[in-house]
């Protein structure tokens, strides 16, 4: 009788931990969808329409010339240095990175002809570039950023909906990413997106970008990127580690083979 009565109130202590837990987690993942999605998923039908493959679009002719940045100090010099050595050696210009690595944040936005793909989940965007098969993901939860944040090459970026328009916060980008061709930035970057549907053709998708830097730029750097939407396109493999065999000075820098 003692060994049952034992077991029985074994029994009731776990049927009352379970009860506890499953009380406790609507309260956990209150604001929290990405990491505890269970529930969340009927809000995804009230997004708006992202699906298929969306690629880049070419300047149509005629079309504005696209704002240069205004850098400033030792970013300018650095980037006016680099724009003569592709003068002179014909493009053939040394890089401080393998020719693998991937072009991250914001270069990663504007990679001509690789698509790209939105997943939308609970309390995150996830964006799958083809081109080095680069994944980055907005977090749309209410989370707060980690006071510890290591910088990335994608950096770390929150997202909130307005309406059907995405704006996005990018901070903590390695400085070894370029803002535009040759002009590196500070640890200060901060890039700001919006990101929508074209009013008049749905598949027709803006990212509005402000890149703000005030050690290397003189006012904030504007650019929008287009993309068109291929319904029945996937995404293809892209290792660029199988032919990495690039040759390295003594410097450290990559050359050309």
């Amino acid at each position: 009788m003692k060994f049952q009565g034992a077991t029985l109130a074994f029994t009731s202590l776990l049927l009352g931990l379970s009860q506890a837990a499953a009380a406790a987690e609507p309260a956990a993942s209150a604001g929290k969808g990405a990491a505890w999605p269970k529930g969340h998923y009927a809000e995804l039908n009230a997004m708006p329409d992202w699906g298929g493959a969306w690629v880049l679009a070419r300047p149509k002719p005629g079309a504005p010339p696209r704002e240069q940045p205004a850098a400033k100090g030792e970013y300018l010099k650095r980037l006016q240095d680099w724009q003569k050595q592709v003068r002179e050696k014909s493009g053939l210009v040394p890089r401080e990175t393998s020719n693998c690595m991937p072009p991250g944040m914001p270069g990663m936005l504007g990679t001509g002809q690789y698509p790209i793909e939105f997943l939308f989940t609970p309390g995150r965007v996830t964006v799958h570039h083809e081109a080095w098969m680069q994944w980055r993901s907005i977090w749309t939860d209410g989370r707060d950023r980690p006071k510890d944040l290591e910088p990335g090459i994608f950096g770390h970026s929150v997202g909130r909906w307005e309406g059907n328009t995405l704006v996005v916060e990018t901070v903590s980008i390695k400085t070894l990413m370029e803002m535009a061709p040759g002009l590196k930035h500070s640890p200060k970057l901060r890039i700001l997106e919006r990101i929508h549907q074209d009013p008049k053709d749905p598949d027709t998708l803006l990212d509005e970008v402000t890149m703000e830097d005030p050690d290397a730029l003189e006012k904030p750097y504007h650019v929008t990127h287009t993309y068109t939407r291929q319904r029945d396109w996937t995404l293809m493999e892209f290792i660029c580690a199988e032919n990495d065999r690039n040759p390295v000075d003594e410097s450290g820098f990559t050359q050309l083979d």
